[in-house]
Parts: structure tokens; sequence; C-alpha cells
């Protein structure tokens, strides 16, 4: 999976301790989802996507 949260976060001006506060998670959980290695709940990725006022489909890439 690859994503666009650290894209986005720059948009934004978030850093990742920041993004993880108004998410409710640590900031070692968005190091993982911005490498790839850490697949999110639905309710963690539509927080998320919500944060950077985007759709889910925008940030999260799965590949086939």
């Amino acid at each position: 999976m690859k994503t666009r949260i650290k894209e986005l976060r720059a948009r934004y001006d978030l850093t990742q301790e920041e993004l993880a506060n108004k998410v409710g998670v640590r900031r070692e959980t968005i190091v993982f989802l911005e490498k790839g290695k850490y697949n999110p709940s639905l309710k963690l990725a539509y927080d998320i996507a919500r944060v950077l006022n985007s759709k889910i489909e925008e940030i999260f890439i799965f590949d086939e």
C-alpha cells in the first residue's frame, strides 16, 4: 500500500506529531503509515482523511 499522507501533511503544514494528535494515535503510527508498513483501520483512515480534507481513496493507494 502506498499513501500520500506525507505530501498532504506538508500541504497543511502539519508535523507527524500534530497529525497523530488530531487522529488519536502515536507519531510512530503515522511514520509506519507513511512508509506503507501499516494498514489503517477504516476509522483511522476516515479520521486522517477528515483532517487532511481529502477522500480516503485519494490518500491510500492499494496495490493490486
